[in-house]
Parts: structure tokens; sequence; C-alpha cells
């Protein structure tokens, strides 16, 4: 499954300097996807060197060269403690998760209300990433990362406290989930400072992504067993620690960088105002969707495994291969062409893959066997290494103005619409039969994604549309990435 919304990152607000911190209060922890952090923050930059790092361009080339290989990025110096901080973070969202859910469970007794407690994970995004977008281009980028692992860090504190209600608990959940997509935007965008628009930003990318999908792997069950050693508030108590030391890594790692807009006015209208921009426009409209679209799709075999495993009555283990399928497809696949692959070969293939990458699944119109199925699954997640190319171009499509805001729209469309995904999966599966639903959704899905890849395609190759000031180049689907734009760029999660 695609990178959930185990944490993803936020971009770097536009405000002066020192603008006030508590404007960025609402801002925060790391999905189920965190990510990347970067940017400015109050006082002296506590490392004025932070290491050689990429100019704009990168990594870059024209297409042709050979591939650059993830061992460039891990020589960027700043780039190394976003990663380490990415791990705290992304610990720290799942142990929560698990922690939450069973606490839940145990001073209700109710599975509704633990369920509820794992989906405000999710519900929120939609409300984070449109109504507190514009914090990531207000305010310095370094100080939104902090204050999101600190406000993060104090709601774990107040849930970890054994008076918290269970309503607070609750509450507490959905504050975190809001300020996630404005995290996870603005270190996305504060990556593309931190490495370039090219080659390295791209793979950079990757490698938060495979970190997320890997923690989609072992994150759950690292976490149940760590609930056998310590109770749920122990375990949060935890997820305090890991914020805590995300937000001291973030703060000593990353360079001082200023916001990226000094825009004032109302920030719910600054916000708004941003993601018409950016959703008015027909290249990053497009590219937006084709990275959204597959995603919800795809996650109709996972949400539906159990049921799954019931009609062919399989085993429980049968459900916990079925899921673990597609992340693997999908981790390996992305190591191979980030590794293996010239800048010129992943764009070729970018625009196939994300168009077919959902055609296995109609393979469940024969009820395969256990073992078949889990194939398909890898094969699908395997085309999921498509985001290579469609990062990069996404990145050349966003003016610097606006790179904070598209980050987080990206963020909290590609959370939502897996959890409209998950959703109508199993309003389907109450009519007819899993092996259905699941060969419908290929068939539908692929459909889709076909008449997406035709219309990047076509934004790729002409002047954009949209609000003039957006108007750009025509940008070559196949002759390999473009070159770098100046400050012209951003980030897809």
């Amino acid at each position: 499954m695609p990178e959930k919304p185990l944490s993803e990152q936020p971009p770097r607000p536009g405000a002066p300097a020192d603008a006030p911190p508590t404007a960025v209060a609402p801002s925060a922890v790391p999905p189920t996807r965190p990510g990347t952090p970067a940017g400015p923050g109050p006082g002296p930059d506590p490392d004025p060197d932070p290491g050689p790092g990429p100019d704009p361009g990168a990594g870059d080339g024209d297409g042709a060269g050979g591939a650059v290989g993830y061992r460039e990025v891990f020589r960027v110096r700043e780039f190394r403690w976003v990663f380490m901080a990415h791990l705290f973070s992304l610990l720290g969202v799942v142990v929560s998760e698990i922690a939450l859910t069973v606490l839940v469970y145990r001073l209700t007794g109710s599975p509704f209300l633990s369920a509820l407690a794992f989906a405000l994970g999710m519900l929120p995004y939609v409300i984070g990433g449109t109504l507190l977008a514009g914090i990531a281009d207000r305010y310095p980028a370094r100080r939104v990362l902090v204050s999101c692992d600190l406000v993060c860090a104090g709601c774990a504190a107040l849930m970890a406290l054994p008076a918290t209600p269970v309503v607070a608990l609750l509450a507490l959940r959905c504050a975190i989930a809001m300020v996630a997509p404005v995290f996870s935007g603005t270190r996305m965008a504060t990556l593309v400072d931190i490495l370039g628009e090219g080659e390295l930003f791209v793979l950079g990318r990757s490698l938060l992504r495979i970190v997320s999908q890997s923690a989609v792997l072992a994150g759950f069950g690292i976490g149940g067993v760590l609930l056998t050693v310590v109770s749920p508030r122990g375990a949060l108590m935890i997820t305090l620690v890991t914020f805590l030391l995300s937000a001291v890594l973030l703060r000593a790692g990353t360079e001082r960088r200023p916001a990226r807009s000094g825009e004032g006015g109302s920030l719910a209208r600054y916000s708004l105002g941003g993601v018409r921009t950016v959703l008015a426009d027909r290249r990053m409209r497009a590219l937006l969707l084709f990275l959204w679209v597959p995603p919800m799709f795809v996650v109709v075999p996972e949400a539906l495994a159990a049921a799954y495993a019931d009609q062919l009555g399989l085993s429980t283990v049968w459900v916990g291969l079925l899921m673990c399928a597609m992340p693997v497809g999908t981790v390996l696949a992305e190591l191979y062409v980030g590794s293996a692959l010239s800048p010129a070969a992943r764009a070729r293939i970018a625009l196939p893959l994300g168009a077919f990458l959902l055609l296995p699944l109609v393979g469940y119109a024969w009820v395969p066997e256990p073992g078949w199925a889990v194939a398909l699954m890898l094969l699908s997640g395997a085309g999921f290494a498509y985001t290579l190319g469609a990062d990069r171009w996404f990145v050349d499509s966003v003016p610097a103005e606006l790179r904070g805001r598209a980050m987080t729209v990206h963020t909290a469309g590609l959370m939502t619409i897996q959890g409209v995904g998950m959703a109508l999966a199993g309003a389907a599966a109450e009519v007819f039969a899993v092996s259905t639903v699941v060969a419908g959704a290929g068939v539908l899905g692929t459909t889709l994604c076909v008449l997406l890849a035709l219309e990047v395609r076509r934004v790729l190759r002409g002047p954009g549309e949209g609000p003039p000031g957006l108007r750009r180049e025509p940008v070559a689907a196949t002759a390999g990435p473009p070159g770098p734009k100046g400050e012209t760029g951003l980030t897809a999660i």
C-alpha cells in the first residue's frame, strides 16, 4: 500500500524569520507516513555549516546520464539529520496509533470507539490540509517542523496522563492528525532546499517513502510486542520521547531558512487561496490526481484481505501475507528503480507503470488461490515505482511560493483518498463477493489511470493552463526529467 499516512512532511512557511511561533502551534505530527524536515527557526543557526549540499540542480542532467544512487543522498549532511528525525517521528506515530487504540478499548470495551481512535488518524487530514496549509509557506520551515513535533509531544504527554478521559483522548488524537499534513508538507518542501530539485530530491523522497512502507510491515508488530512489556500509557510516554528527539534533531541539524511567503491576512483565507491556485492549474491538478488515484484503488485488496481469506477459508496467517505483499513489492521496486535506472529511464517508465499498476488486480476475477493473490499484489505494488518519475514532474510544476501549501494539499489528499477507497471497498463487499470487488477496482482504477496518464502526457508537453502567473514551458514526459528551475519547484509526497 502506498505510503501511508504514516507520516509524510510539511513545507516551509513564509513570514518574517522571527514570526511568532503561536501561528505554528496548529501544525504537528508526522503522518503514518512522517517526513523530512528543514527550515528556519528562531535564533542563530546552531549548525551554520550543515555540510555540503547540492546546488538547485544537483543530480540533474539531461536524463541521459547514469543513475545517481541512494548513497549520494546520504552524503548530504543535512539530509542525514532529517532522515534520523523521520525515523523517530515515524516510530512515535506507529506506537501512538497502537497504544491509543488498545487504551481506548480497555477503558470502554467498545470496538467502535477503539476503531474510531485509529480512524481519527486519517479523517482530520482534509481539514488540516486545507485550513492550515498556509502555515507551511507563511512561517520559517524549521520553526514549523519543530513546533509540529512539540505539539505532538504535548498531545502524547496529555494522553499518557491517567486522568485523561476517553473523549479527551480522541480529541487529542484528532489534533495530532490535523497538524500531520502541515508537518509532512513542510518537510517535503524543505527537501527541495536541502537536495535541490534534481535527482537527489527524487531519491531522498523515495528513501522516506521506503522507510514508511517498511514501517507498515514491521511497525505494528513491534508496537504489539512493546505493549506486552509496558502499558498503553507507558507506550505513549515513549511516543513523547520520540517526538522530542525528532524536534531536537530538526532544530540542531537543519539550516535556518526564511519563510517562503510574507503575505499577510487571514490564515484560513491564505490557505484556501493556495489550495484553489493549486487545483486551478491544469498541470498541478493532473499530477496530483495521477499521484492520488492509484493509491485509492490499491488499498482495496488490503482493506478486504481478511474478508478474502474468509471467502477462501484461509487462516489468519494468509491475512498477514496478503496485507504485506503490496508494501514489499513497492519497497523492492523502488530500491531497484532508484538505484539501477538512470533519470531518463525512470521518466520513460513512469507513465506506463502508473497507467497499468492496477491491472494485476483484475486477476481476482478468477478467485485466485492465496499464493497467486499474493503474487498479484506484489506485482501491483511494484508499479508504484512510477512515483520516482511523477515526483520530479510535480516538483518542477509548483512555484516556490506555493511549495508548502501544494505539498500539504498533496499529503492531505493522499491520506483522505485512501480512507475513501477503504470505505467504498467495504461498502461494495457488503453486496458483492470480495473477489468481484477487487477485480472491479482493478478495471475501474486502470481505466481512470490510463486516462490520467494521457492527461499528464498532454500537460507535460504543453505550456500548462491555470492562473497566468503559473504558466510554464513544456516538459518532456519521456525524454528524462527536466533541468533545474531555480526557485520554482514542489515536492510530491
